[in-house]
């Protein structure tokens, strides 16, 4: 069992849609690393998450928008041989997605993202008072970089 890169985009785009959350890593004015996990929705190479108006994730962003955000489906302990202990794995697949954040300011805009993001997690009609709208960030974040790698799955494992 090995590592396999994959660069099939709707295998990598499967991946994302199966997984409930991702995590974002960013870094701060000092230099410092912070990873969150957040919930998203996916769509024609765009990742957009929501946040509240303050807080250290807005205030990250804010002096740098350039994010790593990841998605990890799977986790599965594997191994070859049980007394050989280079021989477990975890047998997972994931995808590694890098942007910069760019916050949707339009109420109009912001709707029609979050009527996106909710489409994700629940098949229950949602609406948003404008108060709301005002009151929440819409991250957008064009991936410019995207990766996808499987872990201690066979070939024949994987479509």
């Amino acid at each position: 069992m090995k590592t396999i890169t994959t660069t099939d985009q709707n295998e990598i785009e499967e991946i994302i849609r199966e997984c409930s959350y991702c995590s974002v890593a960013m870094v701060d004015q000092e230099g410092n690393p912070y990873v969150v996990p957040m919930n998203f929705a996916y769509k024609d190479g765009v990742i957009y998450m929501h946040s509240g108006p303050e807080g250290r994730k807005s205030e990250i962003i804010a002096h740098n928008p350039a994010v790593c955000i990841s998605f990890c489906k799977g986790h599965e302990l594997v191994y070859q041989s049980r007394q050989i202990a280079c021989s477990y794995s975890m047998k997972s697949r994931s995808v590694m997605c890098v942007g910069k954040v760019q916050l949707i300011e339009d109420l109009e805009e912001k709707r029609s993202a979050l009527d996106f993001f909710m489409k994700q997690y629940t098949d229950n009609p949602c609406g948003y008072a404008d108060p709301s709208l005002r009151n929440v960030r819409v991250w957008a974040v064009k991936v410019e970089e995207m990766s996808c790698k499987s872990f201690g799955l066979r070939p024949s494992e994987i479509r």
